[in-house]
């Protein structure tokens, strides 16, 4: 464990230096070349939006921030004693840069509570005001709207089921384009092209390599109304409180080649054969659609996603190739089926947000009980109060679990959020 912690800081240490000496280089030359003033160059600190560092008159931009999130949780299953569990649900700590005359930018991001903490490390370039390419690790636009959103950013103290069950981070490594036109009526495509394995793709070490193939797809948001304004886009609660009714409608998909975790971010879970004992691993495709409406404090996000495999005939479940995979058993090792999640909410000019949740998944097989995915519903209601816009905030939610196979669940979350 030793050796991997240590391994892991040398990667989040190396990252670090590949993406941000190089960028304070450039800053650092041309203000030795123009022999800058120092009233040029200035130091500002705002509670949500971090240190900032400004050089040559805001042309090169530099931040320093993150969040905690204390949090408390108690849940009741039918028949059992409740579970209380009080911790840091997400320590987050962040550097990003932009250089404007270089059309360039930067994010490093980290979450020290999880075991590998490094989440997104990208670079992007930007063509035009409207057009961004970036390469390297982030929070993808492939999944649904709700997993868009940094995890500061929720309108719930927990992502929705539809969300979990069906993604992990949301982080991957590749290739993204996207880029925003219009104005009366606005069109956001995107595309991009990943390793198919999610965040940290190739392993701990030279030994864990990335599995599979690519993972190719894109994103279509139509904003028929016009864009959101400024920041509001970021969460799918009305902060900003738009004065004229405002909607985005969103299509995603993708086609993840030769997957071995369940929801194609990650590797090395499950290991699947062809007829000569080679690994063959399926092909894994979801599909998601999504509506954000907007208006005088209330907002109204639904969310809808299929999940299917493909690349399944002849596969085998032991190297010799002696026990075929079943039609049905391919669920055993993806998450394969529909859900769907309806969520709405209302903020006061005071700061105080209620909101309700309802959502529902079906599981492809309803024979199969050792499907990962497996059908339920679940409804939540939650309360909170923005201090500081999104910055300073308390979140609480009470939500009803009910599986179609086992015992219901009751929980109550409690969490404090402070951005800095």
């Amino acid at each position: 464990m030793k050796r991997f912690q240590n391994f892991n800081f040398r990667i989040t240490l190396c990252t670090f230096l590949c993406v941000c000496v190089p960028f304070f280089a450039i800053a650092q030359d041309d203000d030795e070349d123009q022999d800058q003033e120092n009233d040029r160059n200035k130091v500002s600190f705002n509670v949500g939006s971090g240190l900032n560092f400004s050089l040559n008159d805001n042309q090169y931009q530099f931040n320093l921030g993150g969040f905690v999130q204390p949090s408390f949780m108690s849940s009741k299953a039918d028949g059992l004693d409740r579970e209380n569990e009080f911790n840091s649900r997400r320590s987050y700590l962040y550097f990003s840069g932009n250089a404007v005359k270089e059309k360039v930018s930067f994010l490093f991001q980290l979450d020290y509570s999880l075991q590998e903490p490094l989440l997104d490390a990208w670079i992007a370039y930007h063509p035009h005001e409207s057009t961004t390419i970036t390469i390297g690790q982030k929070q993808t636009f492939l999944n649904n709207r709700e997993m868009m959103y940094r995890e500061d950013r929720l309108q719930f103290t927990n992502r929705s089921f539809l969300s979990t069950n069906f993604s992990e981070t949301g982080r991957e490594f590749g290739v993204f384009v996207s880029s925003k036109f219009g104005d009366k009526f606005g069109i956001a495509p995107m595309l991009a092209v990943t390793s198919g394995d999610g965040r940290n793709s190739f392993g701990a070490n030279s030994r864990d390599t990335d599995l599979g193939g690519i993972k190719y797809g894109g994103r279509l948001d139509l904003y028929p109304l016009g864009f959101f304004k400024p920041g509001n886009d970021l969460t799918s609660t009305d902060l900003e409180r738009e004065e004229k009714l405002k909607f985005v409608l969103g299509f995603a998909g993708s086609h993840n080649i030769g997957t071995s975790n369940a929801v194609g971010e990650g590797h090395g879970n499950y290991i699947l054969y062809d007829v000569n004992g080679e690994n063959n691993y399926p092909d894994y495709v979801q599909i998601y659609a999504d509506i954000l409406l907007k208006y005088q404090g209330f907002s109204l996000l639904a969310e809808y996603v299929n999940a299917s495999a493909s690349n399944i005939n002849e596969t085998y479940i032991d190297a010799n190739a002696t026990q075929i995979l079943a039609p049905t058993q391919i669920s055993d090792f993806l998450t394969l089926g529909d859900s769907f999640n309806v969520q709405v909410g209302y903020v006061t000019v005071s700061g105080f947000s209620f909101d309700a949740r309802y959502e529902n998944r079906t599981q492809e097989f309803v024979t199969n009980v050792s499907s990962v995915l497996q059908s339920a519903n679940a409804t939540t209601f939650g309360l909170s109060k923005y201090f500081v816009g999104n910055s300073l905030k308390v979140q609480s939610s009470y939500s009803n679990y009910n599986p179609k196979i086992g015992t219901n669940i009751n929980q109550i979350d409690l969490l404090f959020q402070i951005t800095f």
